[in-house]
């Protein structure tokens, strides 16, 4: 049967690498798992006990498009108690984690051929869910001294109809500061490209706190996802802040690509918001095994 171009992607090799992985444990051997980027906890208790108690009487039916308004509500009130914001829920769309957010995302923002500038190494799915949508990755170096992150320079230079950030970024894990934020923003206003907020690693710090780019504009579309600080990777559910006056656009695409995020997952993600005292007890595991891993390297 014939088949589309689209679908000619580089693999997701980490995911790869698992395959290969459970094979090899089915087959019998012993595998210490390092290949994913995921905690080693798991999802909250609270959140369990909620999504347990509610599926003996709850049908778990389909959510409305942009999910459930409670949990939208809440994440709204999650930017007032870490970032002091004042976010109207309403710009809370809920996704199928975070790689559903960015799907949307880039379906809302570009058209077919338009490049989009990513600093590198970055994400390495950012470039292929581009090219799947029949957009143009642009690679952009970075540099020790821009700690591994674009400037504001890339936008112009480049021709851009978007830029991708990260703080903190995956695979290096530098932040940004609130003034190479704004930088960045700025030059997006300037030239109109679209600017487009990775945060998924926000919580996960041992230095100083990420700033989110909401706290510089509001021209923004800044995506999160259950999967890192509160640790629900495999529940897949995340979401995205985008301008008022894009919110029906992305409903609507959302409604079509995905009726709507998974109900349990739901659920479980807005009793996890308020499990505070165990996240943050997740955080000290993590920070051990980071002084661990540390001391270790040569």
């Amino acid at each position: 049967m014939r088949n589309s171009r689209r679908g000619d992607v580089d693999p997701f090799i980490v995911m790869d690498v698992m395959e290969q992985a459970r094979a090899a444990e089915a087959a019998g051997r012993h595998i210490i798992h390092m290949e994913v980027g995921q905690p080693g906890t798991g999802a909250p208790k609270a959140a369990i006990e909620r999504l347990s108690a509610d599926m003996v009487g709850d049908p778990l039916g389909y959510t409305v498009g942009l999910g459930l308004p409670e949990l939208r509500a809440r994440i709204a009130q999650h930017y007032r108690d870490w970032y002091d914001l004042d976010l109207d829920p309403d710009r809370v769309v809920i996704t199928a984690g975070a790689s559903g957010a960015f799907l949307l995302a880039f379906s809302a923002l570009f058209d077919t051929g338009e490049r989009v500038g990513l600093g590198a190494p970055c994400y390495p799915s950012y470039r292929q869910t581009l090219r799947a949508l029949g957009l143009f990755p642009v690679d952009m170096p970075t540099t020790l001294e821009a700690r591994m992150q674009p400037v504001a320079g890339d936008v112009s230079a480049h021709d851009l109809a978007g830029l991708i950030v990260a703080s903190p970024a995956n695979p290096t894990g530098t932040m940004l500061d609130i003034d190479a934020m704004r930088s960045l923003a700025e030059a997006c206003a300037a030239t109109g490209a679209a600017f487009i907020s990775d945060e998924i690693y926000h919580g996960l710090g041992y230095e100083g706190r990420a700033v989110s780019a909401l706290e510089v504009t509001d021209e923004v579309y800044v995506i999160n996802s259950f999967s890192k600080y509160f640790s629900m990777t495999g529940w897949r559910v995340g979401w995205m802040v985008v301008p008022k006056d894009h919110v029906r656009k992305i409903e609507r695409l959302a409604q079509n690509m995905f009726i709507c995020p998974p109900h349990a997952s739901q659920v479980a993600a807005l009793a996890a918001m308020d499990c505070e005292d165990e996240l943050q007890g997740n955080l000290s595991v993590y920070a051990e095994n980071r002084r661990l891993m540390l001391e270790g390297l040569p």
